[in-house]
């Protein structure tokens, strides 16, 4: 019975073992933990710039669309920017934060371009190219 007991233990320790074993062949993937750090750190990243983006857009200070109506509506017709509530620096009315939507929109811009050019460089690699 011990016997048995022993062979099983050495089976499953034999297992274990196969699986912290660094024999790789050509064959099979190496997979660096270093490249797992650095994906999942490049990962958080392009996140947390995304969430940036996206939150300075269209939340901060009441977003850039609120601000949309308005700035056309003192393009186009009577009204200027003080029926707003913009008094030069100290008091913007509804166009405060202005500067930092129309920042993140040159850089939504900058970004939807940078990924559109890198689609189209590898647009034909797929296909044997």
């Amino acid at each position: 019975m011990i016997e048995k007991k022993k062979n099983l233990f050495l089976r499953v320790l034999d297992i274990i073992a196969g699986f912290l074993e660094d024999d790789v062949t050509g064959d099979e993937w190496e997979y660096d933990p270093a490249h797992i750090g650095a994906m999942i750190v490049l990962t958080l990243l392009g996140i947390s710039v995304l969430f940036w983006l996206f939150w300075s857009l269209l939340v901060f200070k009441g977003g850039l669309l609120e601000k949309v109506l308005p700035f056309f509506l003192v393009l186009f017709t009577a009204k200027s920017f003080s029926d707003f509530g913009y008094e030069y620096r100290h008091e913007q009315g509804c166009f405060e934060g202005w500067v930092t939507n129309f920042t993140a929109l040159i850089f939504l811009f900058f970004l939807i371009w940078g990924v559109w050019s890198i689609f189209e460089k590898t647009k034909n690699k797929g296909e044997g190219n």
